[in-house]
C-alpha cells in the first residue's frame, strides 16, 4: 500500500514534467520557424546582381551548360577552355590559316587510318573501328528552326528602330554599335570571341564563389549608376523628343 501511494505523486510528477518539457519544445520549434522565416526574408531583400531571385546554375539554365561554365565538371570545363585556347593559339600566335589548319587535319587522320587498317593484317590485330557519323534530321530542323526564330526577331528590332518612332532607342542603338566598332577595331573578330569565351568560364565561376562579397560592392555601384543616369536624363535625355513627329508638333505650338 505505501508503495503504491509513493508511486501516484511520482507518477504525477513526471506528467507535469512532460507536460513543461514539451510546451518548452514547442516554443523552441515555433521560435527556430520565426528564425527561418525572418533569415529567408532578410534574404531575399538582399540586393543580388541583375536582380536575380535563382541561384547563379540556374540564371544559367540548369543541367550541363551551367556545370560547364561553373566548373562542377572540371574536365569538360578544362578540356573546353583548353581547345579553344589551342585554336587562338594557331591562328592568332602561329598565324595558322583555318582552311590548311582544316586540309592538314583531315590529311593526317586520313592517313592515321589509313596505314593502320593496313598494318592491321601483317600485325594479327583487329582493324580500326571508324564510326559511322550520321547527322540527325532533329536535331538539326530544331536548331535551324530556333535560329530562323532568333534571326527574324533581330529583323523586327532593326525595322521597328528605323522606322523612327523611338528616338532615344535609335541614339541608344548607334551609341552601342559605335562602341562595338571601337572595340572591334582594337582587336580582330577572332581575338574577341576568344575574350569573350574566356570571360564567360571564369566570372561567372568567380562570382559563384564570392557573391556574398561583389553583391554589396555592386549596390553601391548601381545605386551611383542610378544616380548619374537621373542627372544625364534630367539634363540631357527629357530633353530629346521621341520621334519626329513630336519635333513638328512642337514647331507647330
Amino acid at each position: 500500500m505505501p508503495d503504491h501511494e509513493d508511486s501516484k505523486p511520482e507518477s504525477f510528477m513526471e506528467k507535469i514534467t512532460e507536460k513543461i518539457h514539451g510546451h518548452k519544445d514547442d516554443s523552441s520549434s515555433s521560435s527556430d520557424s520565426d528564425d527561418d522565416s525572418k533569415i529567408s526574408a532578410i534574404k531575399s531583400k538582399v540586393f543580388r546582381l541583375f536582380g536575380r531571385e535563382k541561384p547563379v546554375h540556374n540564371v544559367f539554365g540548369g543541367g550541363k551548360p551551367a556545370d560547364v561554365l561553373l566548373w562542377k565538371d572540371k574536365k569538360v570545363s578544362g578540356g573546353l577552355l583548353g581547345g579553344v585556347t589551342l585554336i587562338w593559339f594557331l591562328f592568332e600566335v602561329l598565324e595558322y590559316h583555318f582552311l590548311t589548319l582544316v586540309c592538314h587535319s583531315i590529311i593526317l587522320t586520313l592517313a592515321i587510318f589509313f596505314l593502320w587498317s593496313n598494318a592491321s593484317t601483317f600485325i594479327n590485330k583487329s582493324p580500326p573501328k571508324i564510326p559511322h557519323v550520321v547527322i540527325p534530321e532533329k536535331p538539326l530542323m530544331q536548331i535551324v528552326s530556333a535560329l530562323r526564330i532568333e534571326i527574324n526577331r533581330g529583323f523586327a528590332v532593326i525595322r521597328d528602330i528605323a522606322s523612327g518612332k523611338d528616338l532615344k532607342k535609335f541614339l541608344s542603338v548607334i551609341a552601342g554599335l559605335w562602341f562595338v566598332s571601337i572595340i572591334g577595331s582594337c582587336y580582330n573578330f577572332l581575338t574577341l570571341i576568344y575574350i569573350i569565351f574566356v570571360v564567360l568560364f571564369s566570372v561567372p565561376v568567380i562570382y559563384d564563389k564570392y557573391e556574398d562579397k561583389i553583391d554589396p560592392l555592386a549596390e553601391k555601384a548601381w545605386i551611383e549608376i542610378k544616380k548619374q543616369y537621373a542627372v544625364l536624363d534630367k539634363k540631357v535625355l527629357s530633353k530629346i523628343p521621341r520621334s519626329m513627329k513630336e519635333i513638328k508638333d512642337k514647331k507647330k505650338a
